[in-house]
């Protein structure tokens, strides 16, 4: 990354995976857009780090839409890093018949559509740059799939679906980009300790734990930030879905009978 000081937008950065990322880029020099729905956590930590809170819902477009004016007032806009996330487990026939359709439209919403919000909107404020001048690069934009993309868990359709489609997309927003200078590339986390795992069931979450082949232990959130990091800093790399999980494949979440 160029020297001296440049902008990035960190969605779902008051905590988890997207909290550590916005802590690693300020490190690396990064002016931070702390975007999260969460009013008290998104101004605590752009504090933290001398950048500026965004309050909204990542699935709101005309929000997204709206802070173009704040996007064009910060440093260049370098990075953008979509961390933002819901995980809802339901099967979808339970002994109280079929699951409604919103939970699944949800899930899409959040991990998918929001997602895609804020690439369309911080894209076009990337391509406006002036190109590094060792790189010729306008940005970089790291998406947040999931290993459930490929090998995910009963009662979890909702979820992996979402995740399979910003896998999906990493390499044809890549190819659509390529022209403005700007990389795409995806990151598919494994079981990290962040307040979504935190719902999981303990024994489930220990049996996860368990089950990871080295090391047997939840990933950080700072390793998810290192692995950013790596991306911003690795010109050549694009267009790619990179797996980050100690080499866990996901098993079966239970085999009772309906819930």
């Amino acid at each position: 990354m160029e020297s001296g000081r440049w902008g990035a937008v960190v969605t779902g950065g008051a905590s988890g995976l997207g909290a550590a990322t916005a802590r690693r880029l300020a490190g690396m020099g990064a002016h931070v857009l702390v975007v999260d729905r969460d009013a008290d956590g998104a101004p605590a930590v752009a504090a933290e780090l001398g950048g500026t809170a965004l309050v909204t819902d990542v699935t709101d477009e005309a929000a997204a839409d709206g802070a173009r004016e704040l996007l064009n007032s910060l440093a260049p806009v370098r990075v953008l890093v979509c961390c933002a996330g819901l995980q809802r487990g339901a099967r979808v026939v339970g002994r109280n018949g079929s699951v409604d359709l919103g939970w699944f439209r949800q899930s899409v919403e959040v991990n998918l559509i929001g997602t895609f919000n804020w690439v369309r909107v911080v894209a076009e404020r990337m391509a406006a740059n002036e190109p590094d001048p060792e790189r010729g690069e306008r940005g970089v934009i790291v998406t947040t799939s999931s290993i459930t993309a490929w090998d995910g868990v009963d009662g979890g359709v909702a979820y992996a679906a979402a995740k399979a489609g910003v896998a999906g997309m990493t390499l044809p927003l890549a190819r659509d980009l390529a022209p403005h200078g700007i990389r795409v590339v995806s990151i598919a986390p494994g079981t990290f300790d962040t307040p979504m795992v935190a719902t999981m069931p303990e024994s489930y979450a220990d049996a996860l734990r368990s089950q990871v082949p080295f090391p047997a232990r939840f990933g950080r959130p700072e390793e998810f930030a290192d692995l950013v990091a790596t991306v911003v800093d690795l010109p050549y790399l694009n267009g790619e879905v990179i797996r980050i999980d100690g080499g866990l494949r996901m098993p079966p979440s239970r085999r009772d009978g309906p819930k």
